[in-house]
């Protein structure tokens, strides 16, 4: 009896796997109808605060074939980076500071992007057709799609949760004009849970499966580049980059497989447990050269001097006062209107 040819399929999933991605399935182009107009919704609610890229381009994020008519299928792919230790170890050490887990390693863009450009060249060896490669830049719902696929689902903290690699996921996405057998998209397994809700320090879920942009640390200390709203920075505590409260409070991450997170992700060990005044010494070039290769080089040294200020603030450490009075007369006006606040609330704490 003949043995049935291997599907390209499943030797398209093979392929992904020996390029570092943890998962690999595929959607229809049409999956996810519903995320327009979801994104409709979170866009006029005003929900995405400075990031008015969200709404310039917001027809072609709102489906796959919005932004390429042509698209057929889509493949969605993710790379574990599943960490080793608790996410929040750091949370009550004050003159600490605190980088998302996803920043501590090399640059998922770089990453990613690398293994869908040669997974895309294999598959274009297989089966000529043309194809589109995405990482987060471009005006794509990863997390609708990766839902529809199968991947996972989107939790109430609207982030992908996958029963395999529990929060743990970058995405990356292949839109191609090659029809190919689709997945059985993921069920929602939230069910009456509502830890990612009530862990987040800044209430920035509305309503379960909605974040407020606006509320959200990660947004505040990544993509906001003015002052931080006063009655938020308490909530912020030493965090200086990102987030992680959301996700490390998921119980699926228990089952999150450590094992298969890809080793570009493993953290820096300068990066682990910095301290709080070292950041505040930053200038320009030092920040370059530190965060070279790093996800957190995008915001430059301003923004990151004026999150270690609010987490200077926080820390209950007068000893940083010291650390703090140069910016005052910082370049940067939110700079120093950051290292005022801090100087001031310690100033208090040490009366």
């Amino acid at each position: 009896m003949a043995v049935p040819t291997e599907t390209l399929e499943l030797r398209l999933k093979g392929q992904a796997a020996t390029l570092g991605f943890a998962a690999c399935r595929i959607a229809p182009a049409d999956v996810a109808p519903q995320a327009g107009a979801r994104l409709r919704e979170w866009l006029d609610a005003g929900h995405h605060g400075d990031m008015l890229w969200m709404a310039d381009r917001a027809d072609e994020r709102a489906s796959p074939q919005g932004l390429w008519p042509e698209v057929r299928s889509v493949i969605m792919l993710g790379m574990s980076y599943a960490p080793g230790r608790d996410p929040l170890a750091l949370a009550d050490v004050g003159d600490r500071a605190r980088f998302s887990v996803y920043a501590q390693g090399k640059d998922y863009h770089d990453v990613v992007k690398k293994a869908l450009k040669a997974l895309a060249r294999w598959l274009v060896e297989q089966q000529p057709g043309a194809l589109k490669v995405f990482v987060d830049t471009a005006p794509v719902m990863e997390k609708p799609l990766a839902a529809g696929a199968g991947l996972g689902w989107q939790g109430k903290h609207s982030n992908l949760v996958s029963r395999d690699h529990g929060s743990w996921l970058f995405l990356g996405a292949i839109y191609t004009e090659i029809p190919l057998t689709p997945d059985a998209p993921e069920r929602d397994h939230c069910g009456t849970c509502t830890a990612c809700q009530t862990a987040c320090p800044t209430d920035a879920f509305p309503a379960p499966y909605m974040v407020d942009a606006r509320r959200c640390i990660s947004y505040l200390t990544i993509e906001h580049k003015g002052p931080i709203p006063h009655d938020l920075r308490a909530g912020i505590g030493n965090r200086v980059y990102g987030c992680d409260d959301c996700l490390a409070a998921c119980p699926w991450n228990k089952f999150a497989d450590v094992a298969a997170a890809n080793r570009a992700f493993v953290g820096r060990a300068e990066l682990a447990a910095p301290e709080i005044a070292d950041l505040l010494a930053l200038d320009d070039a030092g920040f370059r050269e530190i965060f070279s290769g790093s996800p957190i080089k995008r915001i430059g040294r301003n923004r990151m001097v004026r999150n270690a200020a609010i987490a200077a603030g926080n820390s209950a450490d007068p000893r940083l006062i010291a650390r703090l009075q140069p910016l005052l007369a910082d370049a940067d006006p939110v700079v120093a209107e950051a290292a005022l606040w801090a100087i001031e609330k310690l100033s208090a704490h040490r009366a």
